[in-house]
């Protein structure tokens, strides 16, 4: 990708070069001429391709938005320009005035002004185009898979990275703008351990970009009537028709409500343990009596909670005990145990 990029920037120098040189000859016809030639020229293209730095971030949807305000716009103005200039018909009847360079600076104003109200009320009012032109929508020929956008709760997390580099992300992650505002404005909070959260989620925001593979895209549609970072998310969700991903557990509740789905750092990591088999035996510290007479709890390095029957006995001890049955929960995985006979033998004996 990098080489053919740095391809087109050298290919279209030298064409702006070669342009440039040829029209200068034809029209000077002397070797400064063609020496000045190739001085605009290159300027030219490195101008072409500082625009190009500047605007990498402006992708296709902002493209098309802007060209699609620049025609409003456009039709606008027209429409302001016929409007005076029939005004002024009716005002004087003499072809003078209005044929006077002073009118004609008035319409080149007001038209200049048309373009650029119809240009920012379209860039503005961009996810709300649905509602303007009710009768078009496009349908996708295939089922696409969806974008992944990611907000600050799941940034702090920094298994993020680990399934970023797994290669399940790649291509698909969106991250808004206004999430990268709030993580600089926790930054310089007073809050000490918002402020450590906000560095930690823009060190791995950083790590990410890092990783070319990834092909992360910034949004900037912004929603500024709406306060609650949340909300954005799910309207920015119900825009993009894209899932989001966080890892606040709070969160996983309200996805059916919204129509948006979410996808949950903890319970995609609680997904991928190791399940233990039934007959199973391991080894586990017994940390705390359990809620049923004689039995103990414990935990492994996971934080998977381990109940063992007859584990009231061992508290402080680590045993070796048979699995007998996992169940998963809202929270994670629950694996029921007995305790081994050689662990019940020795402490008979």
């Amino acid at each position: 990708m990098n080489v053919s990029l740095a391809f087109v920037r050298t290919f279209f120098t030298l064409l702006c070069m070669l342009f440039v040189t040829i029209y200068s000859i034809h029209t000077f016809h002397s070797t400064a001429a063609a020496i000045f030639g190739l001085v605009v020229g290159f300027c030219f293209g490195i101008f072409l391709i500082a625009l190009d730095v500047i605007f990498k971030r402006f992708n296709l949807r902002s493209f098309n938005i802007s060209l699609l305000g620049l025609f409003f716009g456009y039709l606008m103005g027209q429409a302001l320009v016929l409007i005076l200039h029939s005004i002024l018909k009716i005002s004087f009847t003499g072809a003078a005035a209005l044929n006077s360079p002073f009118v004609e600076i008035i319409e080149i104003g007001i038209f200049l002004f048309g373009i650029y109200m119809g240009l920012i009320l379209t860039l503005r009012a961009s996810d709300e185009l649905y509602a303007s032109i009710p009768f078009v929508k496009f349908s996708p020929l295939k089922q696409k898979k969806k974008d992944l956008i990611i907000d600050t709760s799941a940034l702090s997390d920094t298994r993020i990275i680990d399934l970023a580099l797994s290669g399940l992300l790649d291509q698909h992650v969106v991250i808004p703008r206004f999430v990268v505002r709030e993580l600089y404005s926790q930054v310089e909070s007073n809050d000490e351990s918002l402020k450590v959260k906000a560095r930690r989620s823009l060190d791995s925001l950083k790590k990410l970009e890092e990783y070319t593979q990834l092909g992360i895209r910034y949004n900037d549609t912004d929603f500024p009537e709406v306060k609650d970072q949340h909300s954005k998310l799910i309207r920015l969700g119900r825009l993009l028709d894209g899932n989001i991903i966080t890892a606040d557990i709070s969160r996983v509740e309200t996805s059916t409500i919204e129509g948006v789905k979410i996808i949950n750092l903890h319970t995609l990591s609680n997904a991928l343990k190791p399940i233990s088999q039934t007959g199973e035996v391991i080894f586990i510290k017994v940390q705390r009596a359990g809620k049923e007479p004689n039995q103990g709890v414990g935990y492994l390095e996971d934080g998977t909670m381990v109940v063992v029957n007859g584990g009231g006995d061992y508290i402080g001890k680590e045993i070796s005990v048979n699995v007998l049955s996992v169940k998963h929960t809202a929270s994670g995985r629950m694996i029921f145990c007995n305790v081994a006979s050689d662990d019940e033998k020795q402490h008979e004996d």
